[in-house]
C-alpha cells in the first residue's frame, strides 16, 4: 500500500521547473504519473507510482511525500481526496471514562473528533463520492466503535465540543462573557463552573476584550455547561496557568462519572491526572496518522516518549524523550551575566515588584507563577516595552522578546520574515539550530498571516533567537506546539544559550518543559490581579517546592523519570507534604 501526498499550500508550479514532472522515470516512459492539475499544483497517480522517492529529493518546496504503509492499512478511516492526508483508525469513547488522544499536531487527532462528533463523515478512502453509512457500519460491525457509530448516524447524538483555537469564538459572538455562557446553561451547573474557574470577575466584561486566558477558561465553561450525551475538549490548557489546569482538570473528571469525555490534549501532566486511558496517534505529521487501540495512560504517555509502541511493534520516532534525573539541589556554578535591578511598577488596579536577581551566562531561567501575577509585565519591563516606576534596566543591554499573545502583522512570507530578523539566514548555522529543530523549511513560503497557532508560535520563537541580543525573554513558547515540538524547542534553547554564552529566559505553565529546561526558577507570588511579587531566581528544588506548596500539589518520578502528579490524598501525596517535598522526592534525593 502506496500513499502520495501532495502539499498544496506549499506546491508553486509556476514558480519551479515542474521537476517532478521532469525527473520521474515512469513519466520519461510515457506514462502520466505526475501531472500538472487544473487548479495549477501536481497530482500523482498511486497506481503508476513506483516510490522511487526522486520527486521528494527535486522539488524545491518539499511539497511531495510518498510513503509505503503495510498491507492492513489498505483502507482509510477518512481521506482528504486524491493525493491528501490519510486517517487510519478512531479513538473509542467510554461510558463514565476520560479518553485521551496523544499524539503530533497534523497526525489527525481533530479530524478524529470531528468524525466522533458527527462533523464529519468518514469515507474509508472513497473520496469521491459520499460513502452511506450502511458501508460505513458494516466495516466496523463487532467493533466496540459500531453503536457508538450507529448512533452518530441517526444523528440522535448530542454532542458538546470545546474547540482548539479559541480566537475564533470573538468573530462568531459579540457580547458578555456571561451573555455567551447563559446560552449555554442546559445543565443547571453553570454557577458552580463559573466559581470554580473564577470567572465572575469577568462576566460583564465584552468577549472581544478578553485575554487568551480568560476566553480559554469561558469556552472550557461553555462546554461544561452543556447538556450533552459526549463531550469533546481540543486542547484546554493554551493560556491557563497550572491553577487554572488543575481546576479544569477537576470539573471534567467529575462531569466523566456522567457521560463519556473525549480530550486531546500536550501538556502530559494534565493528561495522566485527567485520563483513563490513552490513544497514541503517530504517523507522519499532513501526510497520515494512525490511531492506536487505547492504552492505560501511564503505558501510552511512556510508549509515546519512548517513541516506541510494544503492542504494535512500531517504531515512529528515532530518539527517546529522556527526563534528566539531575539533582536540583546542585543549583547553577555559572558565572553571572545579567542582573536585574529591583523595580516596582504600578497600574490602577494592580501592583508589580521585582526584588531583582541575576541570569547567568549561557543559563535557562525558568518563571512560574499563577496568572495575574504580572510575570508578562515582568517580561516588558525587561524588554522596555514598560517603564518601571522604580529601577532601572540597563540600557546597554541587547534584549529580544517573544510575547504572550502573538498577532501576524506582515503578509510577507517566513522567509522574508526570518530575513528581516538576521542577517545570517543562509547561513548553515542558522539553517541547523533554527530552522531544523523548529521544523521551519515546509513553511517558508507560506505568508505569515496564514499560519496556523502552532506554526505562528514556531516561526515567533525563530524570530526572537534570530535577533542579537544577550537576553532572549520567551512567554509562553509551549502555547499550541505538541509533546514533539516542545521537546525539539527546549533542547534547542538549551543549546543556543551555552553555546552562545547568552541569557534565556522561559516563562512557561508547562511543568514538564519547565523542569527539562530550566537551571533555576524565579517564582511569581501574590494576590493575581492586585499585586505580584518575583521572588528569587532560587535553585531548581528550592523554587519548585515554594510553587507547589502554594499549589497544594505534589509531584514524583516514575521509573522512567517522567514527572507525574500525584493523585490527592494518596500515600504519595501525604508522605511528600509531611516531608516538605513538593516536587520529585524520591529516596536518593533527600
Amino acid at each position: 500500500m502506496r500513499i502520495a501526498i501532495v502539499h498544496k499550500d506549499r506546491c508553486h508550479a509556476k514558480k519551479c521547473g515542474t521537476e517532478c514532472i521532469l525527473y520521474c522515470p515512469r513519466v520519461r516512459t510515457g506514462d502520466e504519473t505526475v501531472i500538472i492539475g487544473e487548479d495549477g499544483k501536481a497530482v500523482i497517480s498511486e497506481e503508476l507510482c513506483v516510490g522511487c522517492g526522486i520527486c521528494i529529493k527535486k522539488c524545491p518546496f518539499e511539497a511531495i511525500d510518498i510513503v509505503s504503509l503495510p498491507e492492513e492499512l489498505d483502507h482509510p478511516t477518512h481521506r482528504y481526496g486524491k493525493n491528501g492526508f490519510a486517517l487510519y483508525g478512531l479513538p473509542i469513547p467510554i461510558e463514565g471514562k476520560v479518553t485521551g488522544i496523544l499524539g503530533a499536531n497534523g497526525i489527525g487527532k481533530s479530524t478524529a473528533v470531528k468524525i466522533l462528533s458527527g462533523q464529519l463523515r468518514p469515507n474509508l478512502g472513497n473520496f469521491d463520492a459520499e460513502v452511506a453509512w450502511d458501508e460505513i457500519l458494516k466495516l466496523y460491525t463487532g467493533t466496540e466503535l459500531f453503536d457508538y457509530l450507529q448512533t452518530v448516524s441517526k444523528k440522535s447524538l448530542k454532542i458538546a465540543v470545546k474547540p482548539q483555537y479559541i480566537d475564533y469564538i470573538p468573530k462568531k459572538f459579540a457580547g458578555t462573557a456571561e451573555a455567551l455562557l447563559r446560552t449555554t446553561d442546559e445543565r443547571g451547573k453553570l454557577a458552580a463552573i463559573v466559581a470554580a474557574l473564577k470567572l465572575d470577575a469577568i462576566l460583564d466584561h465584552q468577549i472581544s476584550t478578553l485575554s487568551g486566558g480568560e476566553l480559554q477558561r469561558v469556552a472550557i465553561a461553555a462546554c461544561l455547561a452543556r447538556k450533552a450525551d459526549l463531550y469533546f475538549f481540543d486542547e484546554i490548557t493554551p493560556f491557563l496557568d497550572i491553577y487554572q489546569r488543575i481546576s479544569a482538570a477537576k470539573l471534567i473528571r467529575d462531569l466523566a462519572t456522567q457521560r463519556p469525555v473525549v480530550i486531546v490534549e500536550h501538556d502530559l501532566a494534565i493528561l495522566d491526572m485527567l485520563a483513563d486511558t490513552v490513544h497514541v496517534g503517530y504517523g507522519k505529521p499532513a501526510v497520515f496518522g494512525i490511531i492506536t487501540r487505547p492504552k492505560g495512560v501511564r503505558v501510552g504517555i511512556n510508549q509515546y516518549l519512548e517513541g516506541f509502541l510494544t503492542e504494535e511493534n512500531v517504531r515512529f520516532r528515532d530518539t527517546a524523550v529522556v527526563f534528566e534525573k539531575r539533582a536540583h539541589a546542585k543549583g547553577s556554578k555559572r558565572e553571572d551575566l545579567v542582573t536585574i535591578p529591583a523595580m516596582t511598577k504600578r497600574y490602577e488596579s494592580f501592583h508589580l515588584t521585582v526584588s531583582g536577581g541575576t541570569i547567568k551566562n549561557g543559563e535557562v531561567l525558568g518563571v512560574v507563577g499563577a496568572n495575574g501575577m504580572g510575570k508578562s509585565t515582568f517580561a516588558k519591563l525587561l524588554a522596555g516595552e514598560e517603564k518601571p516606576d522604580t529601577g532601572t534596566m540597563s540600557t546597554q543591554l541587547k534584549i529580544s522578546y517573544k510575547p504572550q499573545y502573538i498577532k501576524p502583522e506582515t503578509t510577507d512570507s517566513v522567509e522574508m520574515f526570518l530575513r528581516r530578523c538576521t542577517p545570517k539566514f543562509d547561513t548553515s548555522y542558522y539553517q541547523h539550530e533554527i530552522i531544523e529543530p523548529l521544523s521551519l523549511q515546509s513553511i517558508l513560503q507560506s505568508p505569515v498571516d496564514a499560519l496556523s497557532g502552532g506554526e505562528l508560535q514556531r516561526v515567533s520563537i525563530a524570530a526572537c533567537l534570530s535577533r542579537d541580543a544577550d537576553l532572549y525573554v520567551l512567554d509562553e513558547p509551549s502555547a499550541h506546539l505538541d509533546v514533539e515540538q516542545r521537546v525539539k524547542v527546549t533542547r534547542m534553547i538549551k543549546h543556543l544559550a551555552e553555546g552562545r554564552g547568552v541569557g534565556i529566559l522561559v516563562i512557561d505553565h508547562d511543568i514538564y518543559l519547565i523542569d527539562m529546561i530550566s537551571e533555576r526558577v524565579l517564582v511569581f507570588e501574590g494576590e493575581p490581579g492586585r499585586a505580584g511579587a518575583a521572588v528569587g531566581p532560587f535553585a531548581m528544588r528550592d523554587g519548585m517546592n515554594r510553587f507547589l506548596n502554594g499549589l497544594d500539589v505534589t509531584f514524583r518520578r516514575d521509573q522512567s523519570g517522567r514527572p507525574r502528579i500525584n493523585k490527592p490524598d494518596s500515600f504519595l501525596d501525604r508522605d511528600q507534604k509531611s516531608r516538605g517535598e513538593f516536587y520529585y522526592y524520591t529516596a536518593d534525593e533527600v
